[in-house]
This record gives structure tokens, C-alpha cells and sequence, in this order.
């Protein structure tokens, strides 16, 4: 089994007023992967990090082996989905995987 955590900061245009939505949006579009990308096991959402974090949200994932991360980053459907929801509004990846 494989995680892959990556996490965000918004971009500094992004009005606060707007940030619950697109983080509706972004949670229901990642998790909605589960069951199309083939490896992808789970999906959770961080939309409510704590205080002391360095980030705004992120995504931790449960793929089955190694190569499935490269099946997932490439999958039309996660292209699609990180161009619409993710992508346009953040800024600052970090990304950590680990068996």
C-alpha cells in the first residue's frame, strides 16, 4: 500500500468568502476518483487544518502499489479534475509519498 499526501496553500487573490466553496468542490471532485482511477483506493480531504499548520487543505490518498501514482497523476479523469477544481486556485504544492 502506497500514500500520497499532498498539500496546498491558496493563492493570495482567492477572497476568504470563496474558499468554502472550492473546497466543497475540490473534496467532491477528488473523492469522486475513487472507483475510476484504477489503484486508488481512498481519498481524504483536509479541509479544516489546525493552527499551527504550514498549508490551507490537502489530499491524502491510499493507492495499492508505487506505479499506481503514475497511473493517477496521468488519469484523464484526475487531469480533469485537478485543472477545474485544484489547480487554478492554489499555489505552493508539497507532496510526500510513502509505502
Amino acid at each position: 500500500m502506497v500514500h500520497h499526501i499532498v498539500m496546498w496553500k491558496f493563492k493570495p487573490e482567492i477572497e476568504e468568502g470563496r474558499k468554502p466553496e472550492l473546497k466543497k468542490a475540490m473534496a467532491e471532485n477528488l473523492k469522486g476518483l475513487v472507483g475510476k482511477v484504477p489503484g486508488l483506493l481512498t481519498v481524504e480531504f483536509v479541509e479544516q487544518p489546525i493552527s499551527s499548520s504550514t498549508h490551507d487543505i490537502a489530499l491524502v490518498t491510499t493507492l495499492e502499489r508505487v506505479e499506481d501514482i503514475a497511473v493517477y497523476a496521468n488519469h484523464p479523469a484526475h487531469v480533469e479534475a485537478a485543472d477545474t477544481y485544484v489547480r487554478p486556485y492554489v499555489t505552493e504544492r508539497a507532496c510526500l509519498d510513502f509505502e
